[in-house]
């Protein structure tokens, strides 16, 4: 009888418990788990959160995790934190309201966790691919549901929707069809056509359950974007033609046979008239007015801003005497950037553009894990251009873990090649 079998199972429990590897392992299920239950469950992700700074706590080398933090992409999303921690100080709103503010944030101390975690873990392809697994059953369900809106996960649904929102669920889908479009080229070229083909078939899907079930204009925008950046980075001129070509013709018949993408996209031009001569609330037209106060109110405070938690109080008193669009109080501008200013001013203004940058310099190169981490950073830029997405709970979290994930292997994979080089230097 081997060693193993002769161990009783609280002195395998007690080996396990004292073994650094076991608890790496632990981790590593923790963030998978996290990137299993975002595109369904807020209260699960931070669950498996905590869990996973549990986890890395017995051995986890301080030293080496301090030294780390030195690192701009690593203390640039530490100084947004702090930059709205402190922002509390000269806010005119409540305390309530101030610390409430500061939660948004929070979940960014995560990033340099991750980036340290997954330097030394050599698992983080298995929390892309059960993302990509969850927004395939996500994705299921949301065909399910738009043809049984009673079996959607929460009440009062809206159609396609089976849990959170319609926004929530574009992003996930246009970032897995945009992401897969690596891999695809890189199997063809590999001259292995059959798992291309696959993976080519399981991009579609998202587009078509995006153009036939639900889409965010969010993603109407923001996914040439990022398949542009695709074709400029990956693909020869002539190919990009073709696809180009290709692409317009699909589109033409899309357009041609979904509803929902038609009625979506003649909602820009209508919800546009509608605020334009009736002053009433559409979604672009709160967002102009939105927008045209923000510019305003930063205007009033452009160093500091007027402190953390202080945007709901800025558009309640602007509101006073107002109707319609214009009477509408919100706590977030549906812009990263004017949220930032707000509160924060020029400070959080260059803070936040750095922390885009050097996360955008990261992923340069090749490979898997810098494309992953670099579509993470584009879609977030583009798609906050409409929406507060760094301070999202689901799109917020979709950074984080992209980029803190995909960029532990992209500095993973350059430590061992440092290493590999300089072993290879010292040989005789």
């Amino acid at each position: 009888m081997s060693a193993v079998a002769k161990e009783s199972v609280p002195a395998l429990l007690w080996r396990l418990w004292r073994d650094p590897a076991a608890w790496s392992t632990t981790a590593d299920i923790f963030v998978i788990l996290i990137a299993v239950s975002l595109p369904w469950s807020t209260s699960l992700v931070a669950i498996f959160a905590a869990a996973l700074l549990v986890s890395m706590a017995p051995f986890l080398d301080i030293k080496a995790l301090l030294q780390s933090l030195k690192r701009p992409i690593c203390a640039l999303p530490i100084a947004l934190f702090a930059l709205a921690v402190v922002g509390t100080l000269w806010s005119n709103a409540s305390w309530g309201e101030r610390l409430y503010a500061v939660g948004p944030t929070v979940k960014l101390l995560m990033l340099p966790v991750l980036l340290y975690h997954f330097e030394r873990s050599a698992r983080g392809m298995w929390v892309f691919a059960a993302f990509l697994v969850s927004c395939s059953l996500l994705m299921a369900m949301s065909w399910i549901v738009a043809l049984d809106p009673g079996l959607a996960l929460k009440s009062g649904a809206s159609y396609g929707i089976p849990v959170k929102n319609y926004i929530d669920q574009s992003q996930e889908f246009a970032l897995c069809a945009v992401v897969l479009a690596y891999p695809v080229v890189t199997l063809l070229r590999a001259k292995r056509a059959l798992m291309a083909a696959l993976l080519i078939a399981a991009s579609l899907s998202f587009v078509v359950n995006m153009l036939f079930v639900s889409v965010s204009r969010t993603a109407l925008v923001t996914m040439p974007i990022m398949a542009a950046v695709f074709a400029l980075l990956h693909l020869k001129w002539r190919n990009i033609v073709i696809v180009v070509c290709v692409t317009a013709i699909f589109g033409g018949l899309a357009w041609a046979a979904s509803p929902q993408l038609r009625w979506r996209t003649a909602t820009f031009l209508r919800d546009y008239e509608l605020y334009k001569e009736r002053n009433e609330p559409t979604s672009i037209g709160i967002r102009l007015e939105f927008w045209q106060k923000s510019l305003r109110f930063f205007a009033e405070a452009p160093v500091i801003g007027h402190g953390t938690g202080s945007i709901r109080g800025l558009f309640k008193e602007a509101a006073v005497d107002q109707f319609g669009a214009a009477a509408e109080v919100v706590a977030n501008p549906h812009n990263q950037s004017l949220n930032v200013a707000i509160q924060w001013g020029a400070i959080g203004i260059v803070v936040l553009y750095a922390m885009w940058l050097v996360h955008l310099l990261l992923f340069r190169g090749d490979g898997l894990a810098t494309w992953i981490g670099l579509m993470v950073v584009v879609q977030n830029i583009f798609t906050s251009l409409f929406n507060s997405h760094i301070f999202d709970f689901n799109e917020g979290w979709m950074y984080v873990l992209g980029v803190g994930v995909a960029g532990g292997m992209v500095l993973r994979k350059s430590s061992l090649a440092a290493a590999l080089a300089t072993r290879n230097s010292v040989k005789p």
